[in-house]
């Protein structure tokens, strides 16, 4: 079994899904998104030499997991595209407690279903729990909060920062944080005791976020990721670049290079659809082709002014799940 290729891993990311028969998944290797474009979709984490990927449950996929005598192989077509382990995923994702705190939002971004699923706002009990249950199974890196907004951007910061205060008592561990920013989040979250932080631009083309994303701020997310960098550093600052709403390479290129002068690192996120947004968004999963093209890209964007993936510790950046990550996969 030879570890999983960039190649391999771009063709599994470009479908990001695949039919596995549950008899594989034992409960703590299968988890549930409550957060972006996934949310309400169950999935599963393959870990193949240095390279992780986490594909959601279809019966549809034309991806297909079949035991191996020594882990799994990924069959498309009746041929092997790759092989692996199923990782387990301690809570969201592999060594990491990643919790989404309010599983709802009053923004209407057209391209997540979080807005349709309307679900629960957790209490800080409940995400000590999480992160109690997580680390007593070992393994535990970091702690990544993730949020809706269930008022206002304002009150869900106040919500994350007592979740975070409530941590720093019990844990060392590093904290990612990952909201829609107001004027002083940045420097309230750093005060709480947050490490890192993100704040996601989801598309820098204007004319497709004015479109997918009603009512927020391309050039606010913009200010706040700026401001932010002054606060955290650079290689602690993030932002999700959404791939496959029809922006063009030339719009990828000039959105990494605006946002990694600044101090931001770009996680290229490919599309994920949501049956819960059919009909109100056009959207095109790229191609693996395209993924490997535009990590190799942003990996010279950021080697030119000084940014490095494999610094981050918390959040999407160390998990790769997801994407294709620079410096970590290409």
């Amino acid at each position: 079994m030879h570890p999983m290729t960039p190649e391999e891993k771009a063709i599994l990311v470009s479908i990001g899904s695949a039919r596995i028969d549950s008899a594989l998944l034992a409960p703590t290797l299968k988890t549930t998104a409550t957060a972006g474009p996934g949310a309400g979709g169950s999935s599963f984490f393959i870990r193949s030499g240095d390279r992780r990927v986490r594909l959601s449950i279809n019966d549809f996929s034309p991806l297909s997991i079949e035991p191996a005598a020594d882990g799994i192989v990924v069959l498309r077509k009746g041929e092997v595209v790759a092989s692996g382990q199923i990782e387990p995923a301690l809570c969201h994702c592999p060594e990491q407690a990643y919790i989404t705190i309010s599983e709802r939002c009053i923004f209407d971004c057209r391209f997540c279903p979080v807005p349709k699923l309307q679900g629960g706002v957790k209490d800080v009990e409940t995400v000590l729990a999480m992160v109690e249950e997580a680390a007593g199974r070992g393994s535990l890196r970091a702690i990544s909060l993730t949020s809706g907004v269930a008022d206002s951007p304002g009150q869900e910061v106040e919500r994350v920062i007592s979740v975070i205060q409530a941590l720093r008592e019990r844990y060392a561990l590093p904290i990612g944080v990952s909201v829609y920013p107001t004027l002083t989040s940045s420097a309230e979250l750093f005060a709480a005791g947050a490490d890192e932080i993100k704040y996601n631009v989801e598309t820098m083309d204007p004319d497709i976020f004015v479109r997918v994303c009603p009512g927020l701020s391309l050039d606010a997310i913009l200010a706040a990721l700026e401001g932010a960098v002054h606060i955290f550093g650079k290689n602690a600052v993030f932002s999700n670049f959404i791939i496959g709403l029809g922006e063009s390479d030339a719009c990828v290129h000039e959105g990494i290079t605006l946002l990694a002068a600044m101090g931001v690192i770009p996680v290229l996120r490919p599309i994920s659809v949501s049956p819960l947004r059919a009909g109100e968004i056009t959207i095109e999963r790229p191609s693996a082709d395209r993924l490997l093209r535009l990590a190799r890209m942003t990996r010279r964007i950021l080697e030119e002014h000084g940014l490095d993936t494999r610094r981050a510790r918390t959040m999407c950046l160390p998990c790769t799940g997801c994407d294709i990550t620079p410096f970590r996969d290409v």
